[in-house]
């Protein structure tokens, strides 16, 4: 029998903060044995009946979700997708970093969001909603890839004879999507990626989706033809990390046109769900036009969570402890209803507030249990440590935004230009890199693809152009902006980095950029995939702090601590891309080359963000007293090349050489022994 109280010692809290949720629900998946379904049951029920009515008439909707922070937006939209999702095809927006490439932003986000395949599915929402087409019900993929694409276009358009943008080429896109040669690059043309001339001509469309006009066209293509199928929810969400405009103010107006011309332009289909913090919505409500406001069609305001609530919430991350205990405890235990009473005399909180102060009281209740525990077996009172470390917290915060990150940004161009600057831009800021400035290029095209900064205690500006568009007219298009920076004198030094390739000593485009990155005052980086989600990790981060979603031990820091934890941990000094630029120290500066591919930055190799030695540190410290056995398994399952044997010999080292960390009854067996840690 295993004492409830022992099972507490060994195990890692439950409300500990990495396993908070928050962005974008398809890079975190909810549990849904921690939802507790009496909250927010208002709420959903108003956004069911919502995508009923769309639905039914197919005619567009919005609706603004606002809540304090902590009241759980993000979560929501989380849970209305696992619920509503056999209902709707869901689309999560990452905020948009650049105002005048929003539509390609979120037609990105509305494709890489189809090509995710829900929990239980067997495939993808694109391919769902292929299969939903009548086209498609009256044919299978396979009949019509034996068939001629011509005459899939000439079907299809018979269903849709008016209404379709460019509707040759999107619908003959549509047909490579069950080729398999072709189904890759079909999808990264829907999504608006530059591509070059080469897989143009194997999609056999004249262009890419390079304008603002043709992604918004293409996204109501989209809607137009899901009348077919099932609705498309866009959620919004994350708002306080936009665009910004020229007087520092979030861009709501640009998002909220946007959603103005959805209706406009009758775009079908789509339930527009707009997702922001009570006080930001306050705050930018009245800068927004009328017309633009009254786009909205129901505004639903998240409430509080009554005690009852809180109390179903901490039994849900209690319940897996009490299963491993004999004799059960009661249901709450080792907590109560009188502290949440004495916290929160009004009788309501928010599911953040009541999350935070359940890990707080669980640590001081394990601390005390470890305290007695070693007490009995030492005749001793031990030196604990008797606060979480916030250095130690915010690293396994880290660990799991960065595995998050690799699983989803598998290519570099993965993201869009203006994102990638825009990442590199926030990390420049974090590190102090000095006065940042956007929008370098003189060009309305490639502004967005740019930055300048000037170094502390230095005169000079050095100039950043970051673009990954395949194509190489572009690519000469985007040098020649270059060169015309370098001659305003706009900056003193420039730098591109690009990963794609520069073509050959035939296009204009490399005699290019021969003449301006051959010498020494100008350098083409090449970043390598484990930098670009490195700079994805932090931007996510910076996402969550903006929205009052990021919670690192017992605080929520805003983007000014983010930084600070940032700095203090060195976590971005790893990071070759930001070494090559000189804002952290390089260990091993990685040469400029002349001629990058593709191929080569790819497979570049993709570093770890901590060692494992450094990983068992950080757990202990977050823990304070943990399972051996536990952290052991912890280990290996974040470091796959490690066996458990090796896990445990470094344990073991460290609890010789280090005098922080010592093992309960090192006598025991090892599936018994606890480690805990000591002031000294």
């Amino acid at each position: 029998m295993t004492s409830i109280d022992r099972v507490i010692q060994k195990n890692p809290n439950p409300f500990d903060t990495e396993t908070f949720w928050s962005g974008n629900f398809w890079q975190e998946k909810q549990d849904p044995t921690l939802t507790v379904d009496s909250i927010h049951t208002e709420a959903i029920a108003q956004i069911q009946e919502i995508l009923a009515g769309v639905a039914a008439d197919n005619r567009t909707r919005t609706l603004l979700l606002e809540g304090e922070t902590g009241s759980g937006k993000t979560y929501l939209l989380g849970r209305l997708r696992r619920l509503l999702n056999d209902r709707a095809f869901f689309v999560y927006i990452e905020p948009f970093t650049a105002s005048d490439y929003i539509w390609r932003h979120i037609l990105r986000y509305t494709v890489d969001s189809l090509l995710e395949t829900p929990e239980g599915a067997s495939e993808s929402q694109l391919i769902m909603w292929l299969r939903g087409l009548s086209a498609f019900k009256q044919r299978s993929f396979l009949d019509w890839f034996r068939d001629e694409r011509q005459t899939f276009v000439r079907k299809i358009s018979e269903t849709y004879p008016s209404g379709i943008y460019n509707a040759n080429e999107f619908f003959g896109v549509l047909y490579e999507l069950t080729n398999p040669k072709l189904a890759y690059l079909a999808c990264e043309w829907l999504r608006g990626d530059d591509l070059d001339e080469e897989s143009l001509k194997a999609l056999r469309v004249q262009s890419a989706i390079e304008t603002e006009d043709a992604a918004q066209k293409i996204l109501a293509n989209f809607g137009r033809i899901s009348i077919e199928t099932k609705p498309i929810v866009l959620c919004f969400d994350q708002l306080d990390n936009v665009a910004r405009l020229p007087d520092g103010n979030i861009d709501l107006p640009t998002l909220f046109q946007v959603n103005s011309i959805i209706h406009h332009q009758k775009l079908k289909n789509f339930l527009v769900v707009i997702s922001i913090i009570t006080d930001t919505w306050r705050q930018n409500a009245n800068r927004l036009p009328a017309t633009d406001r009254d786009r909205i069609d129901r505004t639903i305001s998240l409430r509080q969570i009554n005690l009852t609530q809180a109390e179903a919430l901490w039994m849900s991350r209690l319940e897996p402890l009490h299963q491993q205990a004999n004799p059960r405890p009661p249901l709450l235990y080792p907590l109560n209803r009188e502290v949440l009473e004495e916290k929160f005399p009004g009788g309501k909180t928010k599911p953040r507030n009541t999350l935070m102060l359940g890990r707080q009281l669980y640590q001081d209740i394990k601390l005390d249990l470890l305290k007695n525990n070693v007490f009995q077996q030492a005749g001793a009172r031990p030196q604990l440590k008797d606060s979480s470390d916030p250095l130690a917290a915010f690293k396994m915060v880290w660990l799991k935004k960065f595995r998050q990150t690799q699983e989803r940004i598998t290519r570099i161009r993965q993201l869009s230009s203006p994102e990638l600057i825009q990442i590199l831009a926030e990390a420049l800021s974090a590190l102090q890199a000095g006065e940042i400035k956007s929008r370098l290029l003189p060009s309305r095209t490639y502004a967005s693809y740019s930055i300048s900064f000037r170094p502390n205690n230095g005169d000079k500006w050095i100039g950043v152009a970051w673009s990954e568009d395949p194509n190489l007219v572009k690519f000469c298009n985007l040098l020649k902006a270059c060169q015309e920076t370098l001659d305003r004198e706009l900056c003193q030094t420039l730098y591109l980095i690009r990963g794609e390739n520069i073509g050959t000593p035939g296009n204009v485009g490399y005699k290019l950029h021969q003449e301006l990155f051959a010498g020494e005052e100008h350098h083409h980086l090449i970043p390598d995939l484990s930098s670009v989600q490195t700079l994805a990790t932090y931007h996510s981060l910076v996402n969550d702090a903006y929205s009052g979603e990021l919670v690192i031990g017992d605080r929520t820091p805003d983007l000014s601590e983010l930084e600070n934890l940032v700095r203090n941990a060195n976590i971005l000094s790893e990071c070759t891309l930001l070494q090559e630029l000189g804002v952290v120290r390089s260990s091993s500066p990685k040469p400029a080359a002349s001629s990058p591919t593709p191929a080569e930055t790819e497979a570049e190799t993709t570093s770890e963000p901590v060692s494992l030695e450094d990983f068992l540190w950080n757990r202990l410290l977050n823990q304070q007293c943990i399972a051996r056995q536990q952290v052991v398994k912890e280990a290996v399952s974040q470091f796959p090349q490690v066996t458990v044997a090796q896990a445990n010999e470094v344990l073991g080292s460290m609890c010789q050489q280090n005098g922080k960390i010592k093992i309960l009854d090192p006598q025991a067996k090892l599936e018994e022994q606890l480690i805990y840690v000591v002031t000294s």
